[in-house]
């Protein structure tokens, strides 16, 4: 990733400037409809301005704009094409899809077949990635006879363990693979296990918690009308599977710009507060790309707790907006949830997870000192 020169002390100018970008990223999508409704455009335009404030500008990071959304890392397989690829597949074959979806939901019973979607798309998400995993998921609701409501709740709450299932190997996301590289030398000699014998602990229990409440929630509420209803009608033209592509592709390519011009803020006052503080400090993850946080805040100089805590934090928050993590953008777009109907949802499970590993963490992280 394009990684620019910054000025060793504050541009108080240039903090201010991304101060108001920042403050307009967290209140425009909840209170201007037009912006709701467009959020894709939204943040490309804040990305762009925040990057022109910090005038970081250059031709490797266009260039890192154009391609975040349609390569992972070397390989010219990214989320566009998944989502595009997968989007039409399943637009041929939609009814034997939907079909073969609400017949093992049905057999299953709603509650188990909920809880075992979160924790097997949960843990495979660190193996076939969160963007195979989540383009899954979006059509596994897609296909249920479910309220608008229950919906964007399953959605929700699958993404949060899809999110932090995905830090158990480097093939997840680009935070897990960015780790792995940043902590690849001495002390920690990080390797392909390396995530999971550290991360493991902490998130397995996640994701079952996550998938427990999941289930009693939403099938609890939701089985009444599976039993009773038809499978949905399918209604996605070839256009809108594109269109949907095309927005993905706006989304990431947003974020990269968003990121890297909101990197001063970060470089100047967010990696020098202590561990216990970002942990907290890092929910700005719920609109920013936790992959470009994870870059500049992890290092090999830091304690394995302190590593373990900051991740963390950035995995949580992740869940909690939609632009947050890469599972939230393909299932929103896909189900058309907005970013009111999600924060809704997303915000306080985010807070009760938030405050529970914070309060597993700390004696722990004070320990370690």
């Amino acid at each position: 990733m394009y990684s620019p020169e910054i000025a060793p002390e504050p541009v108080w100018g240039i903090v201010a400037g991304l101060g108001i970008i920042t403050l307009l990223v967290f209140i425009l999508p909840f209170r201007v409809k037009r912006v709701e409704r467009n959020l894709e455009a939204f943040f490309l335009v804040m990305g762009v301005l925040s990057v022109t404030v910090s005038g970081l500008w250059n031709g490797e990071l266009i260039i890192e704009a154009l391609k975040a959304p349609v390569m992972i890392g070397t390989v010219p397989l990214g989320i566009f094409q998944v989502v595009l690829g997968f989007g039409l597949l399943i637009h041929f074959f939609n009814r034997q899809f939907y079909n073969a979806v609400t017949w093992t939901a049905g057999r299953l019973n709603l509650k188990v077949f909920i809880f075992f979607l979160i924790v097997v798309l949960g843990l495979l998400s660190s193996v076939i990635s969160v963007i195979v995993t989540a383009v899954l998921l979006a059509e596994v609701v897609a296909a249920l006879p479910l309220t608008k409501e229950d919906r964007t709740r399953l959605v929700v709450v699958a993404c949060f363990a899809i999110g932090l299932g995905a830090v158990l190997t480097p093939l997840g996301e680009p935070l897990s693979t960015i780790m792995v590289q940043k902590l690849a030398g001495p002390p920690y000699n990080a390797g392909f296990i390396f995530l999971l014998s550290t991360f493991a602990i902490y998130v397995v229990p996640g994701v079952i918690v996550i998938a427990i409440y999941g289930a009693f929630n939403i099938g609890r509420r939701a089985t009444p009308q599976l039993l009773n209803s038809a499978m949905p009608g399918y209604s996605e033209t070839v256009k809108s599977v594109i269109l949907r592509a095309f927005k993905v592709y706006l989304f990431i390519a947003a974020l990269v710009l968003l990121g890297e011009g909101l990197k001063p803020l970060i470089l100047w006052f967010v990696i020098k507060i202590p561990a216990p503080v970002l942990y907290w400090i890092n929910t700005s993850s719920m609109v920013l790309d936790n992959a470009t946080l994870a870059a500049v805040e992890i290092g090999p100089s830091m304690g394995l707790m302190q590593i373990i805590s900051v991740t963390m934090g950035l995995l949580i928050a992740g869940g909690m907006l939609i632009p947050g993590n890469i599972p939230n953008i393909v299932a929103a777009a896909r189900l058309k949830i907005s970013m009111k109907e999600w924060a809704v949802i997303g915000l306080p499970i985010g807070m009760v997870l938030l405050v529970s590993y914070f309060a597993v963490l700390l004696p722990i992280m004070l320990a370690s000192k």
